[in-house]
């Protein structure tokens, strides 16, 4: 078969193909142009989820008659020259326009604002038609009608209105976030009207517009640098978190990406702190010379490839542990919301008999034994609630009494047990209520956690050495990690060409099951060329030996030990959560409580 040379149209459906993959990617490349344009109102309006129509106006810089004509162009732009290393603009493919007008009814009115009238041009299914003059106010109308008409078998593919159109709402949020200081309006018949104002610098009130008020107050600040690549944004609270990862968002010079790579580092950095299932809420911006990143990747610029990955990973992870180790102990503000809305005042209670409104049954009927360390002092209590007396524990003021540290504690001083599982503590402007379960599950884990990573962890000798049987290559890969892995108490040696031999494993595992730990780590570094994955299994028996080795829900503690518990929680990193995410603690102002009784 003679090879011949593809028509124009033909050309520009194949690569709509690839660029315009639903009505909200071509959503995107009509406000990316619009942002290039230095627009500061951007108007987008749909119909049908964007397919049967989608509509961009801006007040950006405007086209004339030539631009308007070449626009339509495939490999037209204003925005690169002759080099792909230095792009500082969201567009440079110029394939955007004539991919959407080779499968769509595409019309675009502009007019700079120099110019005493616009121009108006239309493609519908790859022909261009003429030229022609037009009123436009200055700036630029993109309207596409019925898209995929010209490659109806897409249109199969496409999913429900709704969804397209939610598609487009994610696309117009990710863009807020990305320019603060330009307005978005998104309206249409198949939508409630969406609006964000411009914040100007204000960044995180554009992301509290966009992922709620709530963010807020649960944000931790970023700002890292390394290498002169600069990291900044805000991330969540671990307590703060979602069920899925669409409330994160990252941005590469301005540029709003999905990038694996940096989603993994999200995902790292927030490793033991969000239970299974839920997603830590965070907005990167990562900054860096263009050079170090290219950004032309895919047709859709939603992926990047960094020429350094790894640095831009440690640097993402360690900025965000290193927050929240500094402000992550804090927990959700979202706690003590949904305990407001949990309560149903002047409803009566379930029980027979009358119960104070923090009383149920007892948890717990045990008797109370004493932790080692404390002496016995008895307890008033009523059902079960427990009571530190005052001769225990003088009252929290904020001028402490002289048998407290002069100190103002976050949070504050135990004054009651309730159930034998929750601490109340009255702290300076509300309480606190703590599962002391949880609590110390976490405080447990950081202080094994801090052991395992200070020094060479012990071993245990096998009488009989195990021998596991493994690929030739696997054996190569596990005996070059050797050294690493001795350091982690796993000592392994080379037991012919197929097959290692483990004579230690480390203490902490106990009883071990070598075959599987040894194929793991082999398909670990295959993978990963890396043997963190031995490190990452001892955390998390860590933390499952600080869940067995903690103080226990239906214990009842005496004051002392109900404020040691305090005390070590404010100085503990990741207290604000146990384990496996959920919160150690939710905090009342004394402003929440006061509504409640309807005073303030």
């Amino acid at each position: 078969m003679a090879i011949r040379q593809l028509s124009e149209t033909l050309i520009n459906q194949i690569a709509a193909g690839e660029v315009i993959e639903r009505p909200a990617s071509a959503a995107k490349e009509l406000i990316e142009n619009a942002l290039d344009a230095g627009a500061t109102r951007i108007e987008i309006a749909t119909s049908g989820g964007g397919k049967a129509l989608l509509r961009v106006s801006d007040n950006g810089s405007g086209m004339d008659a030539a631009d308007l004509e070449l626009a339509v162009r495939r490999h037209c732009t204003s925005k690169i020259s002759e080099t792909l290393e230095d792009i500082r603009t969201l567009g440079f493919r110029g394939e955007a326009l004539p991919s959407i007008g080779s499968v769509a009814r595409l019309s675009i009115a502009s007019r700079r604002r120099d110019s005493a009238g616009g121009h108006e041009i239309a493609v519908a299914g790859g022909k261009i038609a003429h030229l022609r003059p037009a009123a436009a106010n200055p700036g630029t109308i993109v309207e596409v009608r019925d898209l995929f008409f010209a490659t109806p078998a897409r249109l199969k593919f496409l999913k429900t209105e709704k969804a397209e159109a939610g598609a487009i709402t994610e696309i117009v949020k990710r863009m807020a976030i990305a320019f603060p200081a330009v307005r978005f309006v998104l309206s249409g018949s198949d939508r409630t009207t969406l609006e964000f104002p411009a914040t100007g610098d204000d960044h995180l009130g554009r992301m509290a517009q966009v992922l709620g008020k709530e963010f807020r107050d649960n944000a931790i600040a970023l700002d890292a640098v390394r290498e002169e690549i600069a990291l900044t944004g805000f991330a969540g609270v671990p307590t703060f978190n979602r069920g899925n990862s669409a409330h994160q968002y990252a941005f590469v010079n301005g540029r709003p990406v999905q990038d694996k790579l940096i989603l993994s580092a999200i995902r790292g950095a927030y490793a033991e702190t969000i239970p299974s299932g839920r997603y830590p809420v965070a907005v990167l911006s990562i900054t860096l010379d263009p050079a170090l990143v290219d950004v032309n990747v895919h047709p859709a610029k939603s992926d990047v490839r960094f020429r350094d990955p790894g640095l831009v990973r440690g640097l993402i992870v360690g900025a965000i542990r290193e927050a929240l180790a500094r402000d992550g102990s804090r927990a959700a503000t979202t706690g003590a919301s949904d305990m407001l809305r949990s309560f149903r005042p002047g409803s009566p209670p379930n029980s027979q008999r009358p119960q104070t409104a923090w009383s149920a049954e007892t948890s717990s009927s045990r008797p109370y034994q004493p932790a080692t360390g404390f002496g016995e002092r008895p307890q008033a209590s009523f059902d079960g609630l427990s009571m530190p007396t005052a001769r225990a524990e003088p009252q929290f003021s904020p001028q402490p009494a002289a048998a407290e540290p002069n100190a103002r504690y976050p949070l504050g001083a135990a004054r009651a047990q309730i159930h034998a599982n929750y601490i109340v503590a009255q702290t300076e402007d509300g309480l606190v209520i703590v599962d002391q379960h949880a609590a110390h599950e976490r405080l447990v884990f950081e202080a094994m956690r801090k052991a395992l990573h200070s020094k060479r962890l012990a071993s245990q000798v096998l009488l009989i050495p195990e021998i596991v049987d493994i690929p030739e290559e696997d054996c190569d890969r596990l005996m070059q990690h050797a050294a690493e892995l001795s350091e982690l108490g796993l000592a392994i040696e080379r037991f012919g060409p197929g097959a290692i031999a483990v004579r230690e494993t480390p203490a902490m595992l106990g009883e071990v099951d070598a075959h599987g730990l040894i194929r793991q780590l082999a398909d670990e570094i295959a993978e990963w060329d890396t043997a963190s994955g031995l490190s990452a299994k001892l955390e998390y028996v860590a933390a499952t030996m600080a869940c067995h080795g903690s103080v226990r829900s239906g214990r009842r503690l005496r004051p002392e030990e109900m404020n040691a518990l305090l005390r070590e929680m404010e100085v503990t990193p990741g207290s604000g959560q146990c384990n496996h995410g959920r919160p150690t603690y939710i905090e009342l102002k004394l402003s929440d409580i006061e509504r409640l009784f309807g005073r303030s």
